[in-house]
């Protein structure tokens, strides 16, 4: 029996080839190339996917073909939110959060108005299929737009990596005050209506603070030793930084747990350590914004290839 990986790698392999066309039974549909972090393994897993879009949200079902169980690849965007996605030659990263409640049922009715497939899909499980919604993770400039520039420098990186971070971290704001506000509001028997609120707030929240650590563990394993070795007066501002992850990488692990069941979590408590996490890292970006950049602008990306030995 062929395996997923043995059907799907000839589909991906057509996809990046021919800018995103396939042939065979795909041939003139909406298909998209979706990678996933394995929830167990760690290892990056592609899988071509049907998509529809329903204004600027971007849909994916996991259908599995209305197999019983959920595919692998919702399972592991569930672990791991941050996902990259491939229409055409374009590639981006995103994060992927499943609807739940009305607003998934609303979605996947706009799905199946577009590909009545999955209607049959639905039909043949007991399951109910989730709908993903995958938004792009780039930082934001003024009025929602996105800025499209090309890092020169390091510092360039830097600032573009800070930004997406400030812009998460207020969105997890916003979504923490409308889950609590829903279930304050709440009143009779039964759930609150949140409408999935709490699954939203998981996603972004286990996002921002997955993007964080990798960021922080590349600084520590990379550039904070090369800056060391070739900036020495960068000392202690670099020591000072190093201590500065160790403690908001605690706030994290807190906050992690009280997400484990976010439905039950205290807002008074989820919030103070929201806000402590908040003050500790804009301190932290802020601080290290002014150390760093003056040296990160004179490091060009692509970084200048080495001078010729001299003869």
């Amino acid at each position: 029996m062929p395996t997923p990986t043995s059907f799907n790698q000839p589909i991906i392999e057509e996809f990046r080839a021919n800018g995103g066309k396939v042939g065979g039974p795909f041939e003139g549909g909406d298909l998209l190339l979706l990678t996933t972090t394995g929830a167990k393994s760690g290892q990056e897993h592609t899988v071509p996917l049907g998509y529809v879009r329903d204004g600027d949200l971007l849909l994916v079902v996991a259908s599995a073909g209305g197999a019983p169980r959920h595919p692998a690849w919702y399972h592991n965007l569930l672990a791991h939110p941050l996902v990259r996605v491939e229409i055409g030659t374009e590639v981006f990263e995103a994060v992927a959060v499943p609807a739940e409640g009305a607003w998934r049922d609303g979605l996947f009715a706009r799905v199946v108005s577009a590909e009545p497939g999955y209607a049959d899909y639905q039909s043949r499980t007991t399951r109910t299929l989730p709908v993903v919604v995958l938004e792009r993770s780039e930082p934001e400039a003024g009025e929602g737009r996105r800025e499209v520039r090309e890092a020169a420098s390091l510092a360039d990186k830097l600032l573009e990596v800070h930004t997406w971070l400030r812009s998460q971290l207020r969105h997890v704001r916003e979504e923490a005050d409308a889950v609590f506000a829903a279930r304050a509001a709440h009143r009779g028997p039964g759930e609150p209506p949140t409408l999935g609120l709490g699954l939203q707030l998981r996603q972004h929240c286990l996002a921002f603070c997955q993007s964080l650590e990798f960021h922080h563990t590349s600084e520590d394993a990379h550039v904070f030793p090369a800056l060391a070795s070739q900036y020495p007066h960068l000392a202690d501002a670099l020591d000072r930084l190093d201590a500065e992850h160790r403690t908001v990488a605690r706030i994290q692990g807190e906050l992690l747990a009280l997400l484990a069941d976010i439905n039950a979590a205290d807002p008074q408590r989820f919030r103070t350590e929201l806000d402590r996490m908040s003050e500790e890292l804009r301190a932290h970006l802020d601080y290290e914004e002014e150390s760093l950049l003056p040296v990160l602008s004179e490091i060009p990306l692509p970084p200048a290839p080495p001078a010729p030995d001299a003869v």
